[in-house]
């Protein structure tokens, strides 16, 4: 009996292989986190602010607010992962996500809804890390750049779809409603953790959790210039990307009168342009290689930053002179990003998960900022929105030429 028993154990974790089919939908899921946790909501954040009584920039603090928890978890779940395993820790994470995300339905405050969003960052965040460090235990650094590049355009669907579902649901059936389906999409990806997910961390590492031991990783990881260089890419890459996150809505929805179900169309618009990048950005990185799969997307994305600041400032808006230039950067952003996230993990093996915590501490923790401060300074136009997209794609570029280019 006890024979039978491990041969059916052994069939039951061999029956989703790492590279298989399920195991790689579930892979996209678990990136999706981050943006299903926004952008479903986002049509609703004015009739969040207005059910609160409250302003544009505290109800975009319930964004800000996210991504810094998104931050500060990245920094416990690398190393978590590393140390005990993929699954344990996604396991516990998406409980947390759980449990947050019905606080945020039942908030009754704004101020219980900003922590409630805190805490659902806490298990969010464990998807994107570790299904990054997932792709780097399974697949060789070409392979790993391909497949990011691969997931990115297929989790794209999330941000394509979620603000239009968001803007429907906020429409007929109220705020609340969204973080219920956040629910749902939740306690899916719990399942596939459970029953398809293998780990695929085969040698973990006792010491990764030991307090010199990640302040040693850390500051190896920051003395790497290369590495620096990939996060500054990524962070100014995924800032003009939040900069249109947080303060399209308000654009659109108050600035311009839209409604909910027409912007989560609008929002859309611009994500497509992600999709298209990723797709392109996965073909073309096996023949330019990283480094100038990223140099062709910083180009876009300077170029719809730039673009959009001038009419911006020249007075024009319209819907046409927001959701066009945003679509040009983020088909940018569907180059630059993924290769840039590989090139930052690939070269540390050992250290998979805390160089994956690090670089999306930086980028979370930047984004957050560059939020809070749109929320600040946004009035009834989109100056201050298209100055974050044009400074996010000019960091990106400056970091790719002046550090990344030279030490190659």
């Amino acid at each position: 009996m006890p024979a039978a028993r491990g041969i059916v154990y052994k069939r039951r974790t061999m029956a989703f292989a790492p590279r298989s089919r399920p195991v790689t939908t579930l892979l996209v899921l678990l990136v999706a986190f981050g943006p299903a946790s926004t952008d479903l909501y986002l049509p609703a954040l004015p009739s969040i602010a207005r059910a609160f009584g409250v302003g544009s920039g505290q109800a975009q603090l319930t964004l800000s607010v996210f991504l810094l928890g998104f931050a500060v978890a990245m920094l416990a779940h690398g190393p978590l992962s590393d140390r005990f395993g993929r699954r344990p820790v996604l396991f516990g994470a998406l409980l947390v996500y759980l449990a947050a995300t019905l606080a945020c339905a039942l908030a009754p405050t704004m101020d219980a809804l900003i922590a409630a969003r805190f805490l659902q960052a806490l298990g969010a965040c464990a998807g994107a890390v570790i299904g990054r460090a997932i792709v780097r235990d399974v697949y060789q650094p070409q392979e790993a750049a391909r497949m990011l590049s691969f997931l990115a355009m297929a989790m794209a669907v999330a941000p394509t779809l979620g603000p239009i579902l968001g803007g429907w649901i906020a429409a007929h059936f109220g705020w609340q409603a969204t973080f219920l389906a956040l629910l749902v999409f939740g306690g899916t990806a719990f399942a596939g953790v459970v029953l398809v997910l293998p780990e695929t961390n085969r040698e973990p590492d006792p010491s990764a959790l030991r307090p010199l031991r990640l302040l040693s990783n850390y500051r190896s990881l920051l003395a790497d210039a290369r590495f620096r260089g990939y996060v500054l890419v990524v962070a100014g890459s995924y800032g003009g990307l939040f900069a249109y996150i947080s303060g399209s809505s308000f654009a659109l929805i108050d600035g311009l009168g839209l409604a909910p179900d027409l912007y989560g169309y609008c929002f859309s618009a611009a994500v497509l342009g992600y999709m298209a990048g990723s797709f392109g950005g996965g073909r073309v990185t096996t023949r330019l290689g990283i480094d100038r799969t990223i140099a062709l997307g910083n180009t876009f994305q300077l170029a719809a930053g730039l673009a959009g600041l001038g009419l911006a400032l020249a007075g024009v808006f319209s819907v046409a002179s927001v959701v066009a230039p945003a679509a040009l950067f983020f088909f940018g952003s569907g180059f630059a990003l993924p290769n840039a996230t590989a090139g930052a993990i690939n070269p540390f093996p050992r250290m998979a998960g805390a160089a994956s915590a690090l670089m999306g501490f930086l980028q979370m923790a930047g984004a957050a900022l560059l939020g809070a401060l749109v929320g600040h300074l946004q009035r009834a136009d989109s100056i201050a929105m298209m100055a974050a997209i044009a400074g996010g794609g000019l960091v990106a570029t400056l970091a790719h030429r002046l550090i990344v280019r030279r030490l190659a």
